[in-house]
């Protein structure tokens, strides 16, 4: 898909790690960001340590157009993200007033602790990103998008960002009651026949039986729909049923 807006996501936090607690942003994000004509070039779940999370942002935010974190912008000791965003850019850490003034209407009669106003605390010329559900603001700096790890204020966050995209991306995907291993070389064929369309293949198991499903991408319609003719022709030649799983 060659001059499509590429992007990545960083998923912050050790409770992802070890396994308490299961990401539900990444899905939203590329949803959206597919809507958008935005490529999700790739993702990657960052411990809550300095060093990772500056090695993994600058190696992100120079090979995309956009780079999204999310989490580690609350007010407790580990959340460092602010910090390291910084870092990366070589900016210091400045009180942001507008984000004081948020914190501020959000947490009136002395609510407004020290460890809130940390959140107030972000890169120099940092630019606030909005937080209709909880008040506490996410920022951009540069092409990298700041924004919080909870599932609700994340897409919040997200839905409010102004972002360019390309044409959208369409998806069609196929499934069928025939293996991957068996598939593989002519589909390998049809790939070839269209490269204005990515095929991907995804074995799994269900109903007792193996299958595969088949998911076609791309920007040019009809290259899309032109391979997933010919891959629903190729599931038939074998004798199955190609399942369609809709656009």
């Amino acid at each position: 898909m060659p001059d499509q807006p590429t992007a990545a996501v960083l998923i912050i936090g050790n409770e992802i790690l070890s396994g308490r607690t299961r990401d539900a942003n990444l899905p939203y994000i590329a949803e959206r960001l597919s809507a958008m004509g935005i490529v999700l070039a790739e993702a990657r779940v960052v411990a809550d340590r300095e060093e990772a999370i500056i090695t993994a942002l600058n190696a992100c935010r120079a090979a995309y157009t956009y780079v999204f974190t999310t989490g580690g912008i609350g007010p407790t000791h580990d959340d460092i993200t602010a910090r390291s965003v910084a870092a990366a850019f070589g900016v210091p850490i400045a009180r942001h007033p507008d984000a004081v003034a948020r914190l501020e209407r959000q947490y009136v009669t002395g609510g407004l602790n020290t460890a809130r106003l940390k959140m107030a605390d972000l890169p120099k010329g940092a630019t606030l990103i909005d937080n209709p559900v909880s008040g506490a603001p996410g920022f951009c700096v540069g092409n990298v998008f700041v924004l919080a790890g909870v599932p609700d204020i994340m897409k919040a966050m997200f839905d409010g960002l102004n972002l360019t995209g390309g044409p959208p991306i369409l998806t069609r995907a196929i499934s069928c009651f025939v293996t991957e291993g068996g598939i593989a070389g002519d589909l390998a064929k049809i790939q070839n026949r269209f490269p204005a369309a990515d095929i991907g293949s995804y074995p799994f198991f269900r109903s007792g039986s193996f299958g595969t499903t088949l998911v076609i991408r791309g920007i040019d319609e009809r290259a899309v729909e032109a391979a997933a003719a010919a891959v629903r022709a190729l599931i038939e030649s074998y004798g199955a049923e190609p399942i369609e799983q809709g656009p």
